[in-house]
């Protein structure tokens, strides 16, 4: 089976047809995904109405997934399954969260442009998002090409960015909106973790920054100029030339590359519409 990979920005990302994910995927397909994820960084596949099993299968023919952090406040039952992230405004009886919910405020943090999961020691490679319910207006989601933004800083400051070390944590993104409701057992379970600045793509061989709103610091830099550096070099990532934002359409499915690229979710009324994502 061949899949039809149509370009929607001139640096990254294409809109995939040809496949319907909910079937068995032979190995010739995968591999041409995978060459597409590859090439595009984000890859949009329309009309692919998963169900949340289906999502595993699929998701799981790219390696183990992860489980989601929310496993570590048992004092907010999980609507979903522990390898899925609840990219939702819905609380474990699919009531809209209320305004005052800490599940609420801890979402509002994806508003800031990040990569998933580089505060846990092994981070998440890819990112696949199904999005089964839309808002009437609102809750775009953006992507920045980071491989695209490095190669765009002049020379100068690659070679100077070359072997930065910066620090990641949840905890930090998370204050920045002013959001520190987080319990003992979870600032055990997660503690801050280093992740390179600057990385190869094993895929592509082209360099990327690898930043996020979780990134605190930078190793063995004093804390000022670090934050400078770290919030410079997002700015320079997230210029409008580098960024693609992509409307949601009911069953639309997304997988990027966390390696490659920044992401953000855009504002929505999330008192009034229901919005309900799934992300493995």
């Amino acid at each position: 089976m061949a899949i039809t990979v149509k370009p929607l920005h001139p640096l990254f990302v294409g809109e995939v047809t040809g496949v319907d994910l909910r079937q068995p995927i032979d190995p010739a397909t995968l591999g041409e995904i995978v060459a597409a994820i590859d090439r595009h960084a984000v890859l949009v596949f329309p009309e692919q109405a998963l169900d949340d099993a289906q999502q595993i299968a699929f998701s799981s023919l790219f390696g183990p997934l992860e489980t989601t952090r929310r496993q570590l406040r048992p004092d907010q039952p999980l609507r979903l399954d522990a390898h899925m992230s609840d990219v939702s405004n819905l609380d474990e009886k699919n009531r809209l969260l209320a305004a005052n919910d800490s599940r609420r405020m801890g979402n509002i943090g994806n508003q800031l442009w990040h990569t998933d999961s580089t505060f846990k020691r092994i981070p998440a490679r890819y990112s696949l998002l199904s999005a089964h319910v839309i808002p009437a207006t609102g809750g775009n989601t953006e992507f920045a090409d980071m491989r695209a933004a490095y190669e765009a800083l002049p020379e100068a400051k690659q070679a100077e960015l070359e072997g930065l070390i910066a620090i990641h944590s949840i905890y930090h993104s998370r204050a920045t909106v002013g959001f520190t409701d987080f319990t003992d057992v979870e600032r055990a379970a997660l503690p801050p973790v280093p992740q390179v600045l600057v990385r190869t793509h094993p895929g592509s061989g082209r360099k990327s920054l690898y930043l996020a709103s979780h990134a605190s610091e930078i190793q063995g830099m004093p804390l000022p100029e670090g934050r400078m550096l770290l919030l410079d070099l997002t700015e320079h990532a997230t210029q409008r030339q580098f960024v693609y934002a992509h409307a949601w359409r009911k069953d639309d499915f997304v997988i990027w590359d966390n390696r490659a690229t920044m992401h953000r979710g855009r504002a929505y009324d999330d008192t009034k519409y229901r919005r309900e994502l799934v992300r493995a």
